[in-house]
């Protein structure tokens, strides 16, 4: 799992993998075809609604990720699942993800935000809830 070591307070445990992409899922019986889609499927089960203030204690110990609309929250947790460092410190680097921060967390206690969240020990990911136009 991800740890806060390293010069990057979110970087992996100093391994370094090459940057994954989803197996071709058209090729049957393709072990890690299989397995990539057993991880992305438990992940999404495992992903809730939930509400900030019951994230705070999770935030205190600074362990809340927040993945920027747009990108796909079970793909990050994924490549989080996985170890993929390259794919964490671009997605870092481009602000597809962000811990959050002070200002992020007032206005989510202020707005009693209800977030999309899924944990990869040691953090929680969220992301928030787009409303249909």
């Amino acid at each position: 799992m991800l740890e806060s070591t390293g010069n990057h307070p979110l970087s992996c445990n100093g391994k370094v993998k090459p940057l994954e992409q989803p197996p071709n899922i058209s090729a049957p019986g393709n072990t890690a075809t299989d397995s990539y889609q057993a991880l992305k499927t438990k992940l999404n089960k495992e992903t809730a609604k939930i509400n900030w203030q019951e994230l705070q204690r999770h935030y205190a110990s600074g362990a809340v990720i927040a993945v920027a609309n747009g990108n796909d929250l079970i793909e990050v947790a994924c490549q989080f699942s996985l170890d993929n460092k390259e794919a964490v410190e671009q997605w870092l680097t481009s602000g597809a993800m962000v811990k959050v921060d002070d200002q992020q967390a007032a206005q989510w206690f202020e707005q009693q935000a209800t977030l999309w969240a899924v944990v990869v020990a040691p953090w929680v990911l969220v992301q928030e809830i787009v409303q249909p136009l």
